[in-house]
């Protein structure tokens, strides 16, 4: 082909946004149900020759990744359940929750630097199940409450709606006469349902709903939840109670010490007298002359 040709394949190609060396797929976001198969498809340009290297690695949601496909055969751990199609397509065979993610197709020419890549993301669909609503039974006035809800099986991961005394809250309380005296907040994604400075009106019946596309929605049972004052006279008389107590144990430690029941302190002339170690005297160990009323054997005598 004349120089002349190349450059006009050149400008056909950019004026028509085909570009040389290109990856691509036919559906960037596959959600296939679960058990279901799935085909991730990839395609690439003429520019790579009949026989490229084909790869494909794996992402999942927690940013692990791992080769499915290296150099056009599955790896170990897909060996039974991976394989191409089409040339350079990915098919997986009952594929569960585990398999969601994202996943690159890379095209390459060996023996040069020319690459093209595309991704395609996973999402395989689960139903949600009962999620686990935690609600407390009561809670102070003006202290903060926190309900929550979670279902760990939904695929996509679902979102959460709450309800008090069978009514959906909105997600902004101000924005709904009948819900602008409350002061909630609600986050659809975590599932939480936050009273800030809780008051009477927030007391009720609570139950949370878990939703995604997969299937129908599921929920929790109601729990009721009860807003109370604080027990001032609970307090004052656990304070009175304690003042007592206290009272009745320094007159218990007195008492005992005044009939001598707790051990007397030491006087300081009692303690140097026990110190006093008794010396004989001296002349019981010497040579000396006798004592009064004392006899020493001077001489033997001989019968």
């Amino acid at each position: 082909m004349s120089a002349t040709a190349w450059v006009s394949l050149l400008l056909l190609c950019a004026a028509t946004g085909v570009n040389s060396f290109s990856v691509s797929t036919s559906n960037a976001n596959v959600e296939p149900r679960e058990n279901e198969d799935a085909d991730l498809t990839c395609t690439y340009s003429g520019d790579f020759g009949s026989s490229p290297r084909i790869e494909w690695k794996f992402q999942n949601n927690k940013g692990s990744q791992t080769y499915v496909v290296f150099n056009g055969v599955p790896t170990t751990p897909y060996a039974n359940r991976a394989s191409l199609f089409r040339g350079s397509s990915l098919r997986l065979s009952k594929v569960t929750r585990q398999d969601n993610g994202r996943y690159d197709c890379e095209v390459s020419e060996p023996g040069s630097s020319n690459f093209g890549e595309v991704s395609v993301t996973l999402t395989v669909l689960v139903p949600p199940s009962t999620p686990v609503c935690r609600v407390p039974s009561s809670g102070t006035t003006g202290k903060t409450v926190r309900l929550s809800c979670y279902d760990s099986n939904g695929s996509p991961p679902p979102t959460y709606k709450w309800y008090k005394d069978g009514t959906p809250l909105p997600q902004d309380p101000s924005q709904m006469a009948a819900f602008k005296n409350l002061t909630y907040k609600l986050d659809p994604a975590k599932g939480e349902l936050v009273f800030p400075a809780a008051q009477k009106l927030d007391s009720g019946s609570y139950h949370c709903e878990a939703i995604n596309k997969a299937g129908p929605p599921q929920s929790c049972r109601p729990t009721r939840l009860e807003i109370r004052d604080p027990n001032v006279g609970g307090i004052v008389a656990g304070v009175i109670v304690g003042l007592l107590l206290l009272g009745v144990l320094a007159f218990g430690i007195w008492y005992a010490y005044k009939k001598g029941y707790l051990p007397q302190r030491a006087d300081s002339s009692s303690k140097q007298k026990s110190n006093v170690v008794y010396q004989p005297p001296s002349s019981l160990y010497s040579g000396g002359d006798e004592d009064d009323g004392d006899f020493k054997q001077k001489s033997s005598f001989v019968v």
